[in-house]
């Protein structure tokens, strides 16, 4: 070990596999894993749409009970007219 402390959670987190369904803590939303460019993963809902970027320290897996949350909520607001 050097003595320097200098990771970040950022420079450790560990990019989620292409193809994985994440919530992304940040803008809670749910998204599939399309790529990684830099230190960013590209994101895209989950039925198509546009693609955005997370950094990995803000992505988890998402479980069953954020699957249903917010699929419902997107589905709320597509009902309603609200913007996603």
């Amino acid at each position: 070990m050097s003595g320097q402390v200098s990771d970040t959670v950022e420079a450790v987190a560990e990019r989620p596999p292409v193809g994985s369904l994440v919530v992304d803590s940040r803008r809670d939303r749910l998204g599939v894993v399309m790529g990684h460019v830099g230190p960013c993963c590209q994101l895209r809902p989950e039925r198509g749409g546009r693609e955005w970027d997370a950094r990995p320290s803000e992505l988890r897996p998402a479980t069953d009970a954020d699957k249903v949350r917010l699929r419902v909520r997107e589905a709320n607001e597509r009902s309603t007219g609200a913007k996603l």
